[in-house]
């Protein structure tokens, strides 16, 4: 099913991310937590694409398993930083192939080496190549509530996430964050400069200190001082320290369908016992 579908409904749902393997040897273990993932039921799945395309083969391939073995709407990624549009071309074609009905369309991060194709400059040049490919896909976007890192402000963000949505993006999902005031602050932002497309507010439990070190570093999420307090008190034990994350992005998730927000987007990091647990949290709460 094609996600914006699934987003017209009011009814609370969640959906989950996984990674695909670096190597073909890591991808049955990745196959058998995206299987456990989409067990318990999400509305659909997200299924990331290495540095520069590197995993591309291996994101179809647990993508495909996704929605033709598990009867899970899926959503690949794609990127374009280092692709060319004949790339491009054959990797919408490969998810058409393998019933998928979806795409995430991302700039992606720029290589180590340094070497860019210039066919795509930004995200939105992306989305507009794979909507003149193929006018039936459904489109994602990323969006960043706290502004994307390389932007010099907000508002030039803002600027870039509405040429991407007038480019052809169905809907947004955007970067993690830990404070849901930033996300509604950013919702008024975005409808005042005319983007109406659903966006998908992304949640990702932090289970190990380590976790939110890297986070931090790849993103420039900004933490709040309570949830500082809470790696400050429980991240030298794992077992608190994950019985904690787990909790506050249960509580973030609660808090957003209170303020109407219906569709959420877990980063579960392949963890199908994280998934689990956020799920028997809101088992009152969600169907």
């Amino acid at each position: 099913m094609k996600i914006n579908k699934i987003l017209a409904d009011k009814t609370p749902t969640i959906s989950f991310e996984v990674f695909p393997p670096k190597q073909e040897t890591g991808l049955n273990e990745v196959k058998t937590a995206a299987g456990a993932i989409a067990a318990l039921g999400p509305s659909f799945m997200s299924v990331t694409y290495g540095a520069a395309g590197s995993t591309s083969k291996l994101t179809v391939e647990v993508a495909s398993d996704i929605k033709n073995l598990h009867g899970v709407s899926v959503m690949p990624h794609l990127t374009c930083v280092a692709s060319t549009k004949e790339h491009v071309a054959n990797m919408i074609r490969q998810i058409r192939e393998n019933n998928i009905d979806n795409v995430m369309a991302l700039r992606g991060d720029l290589p180590k080496d340094g070497i860019v194709c210039h066919d795509f400059e930004h995200a939105s040049d992306l989305v507009r190549e794979i909507r003149s490919l193929d006018p039936d896909i459904c489109i994602g976007g990323a969006c960043y509530p706290e502004g994307h890192i390389e932007s010099a402000n907000k508002s030039e963000d803002i600027h870039f996430l509405k040429e991407k949505v007038d480019a052809g993006c169905d809907f947004l999902t955007t970067q993690m964050f830990f404070d849901n005031n930033i996300f509604y602050n950013f919702l008024y932002r975005v409808k005042d400069v005319g983007i109406n497309v659903p966006v998908v507010p992304g949640i990702m439990p932090i289970t190990t200190a380590k976790q939110l070190s890297r986070s931090v570093q790849l993103s420039g999420t900004s933490v709040p001082e309570r949830f500082k307090a809470i790696v400050d008190r429980f991240g030298d034990d794992p077992v608190a320290m994950r019985q904690a994350g787990i909790i506050y992005a249960t509580e973030q998730i609660i808090d957003l369908i209170a303020n109407g927000i219906t569709h959420i987007h877990v980063y579960s990091m392949n963890k199908p016992d994280v998934a689990s647990d956020i799920l028997y949290n809101l088992k009152g709460i969600i169907d």
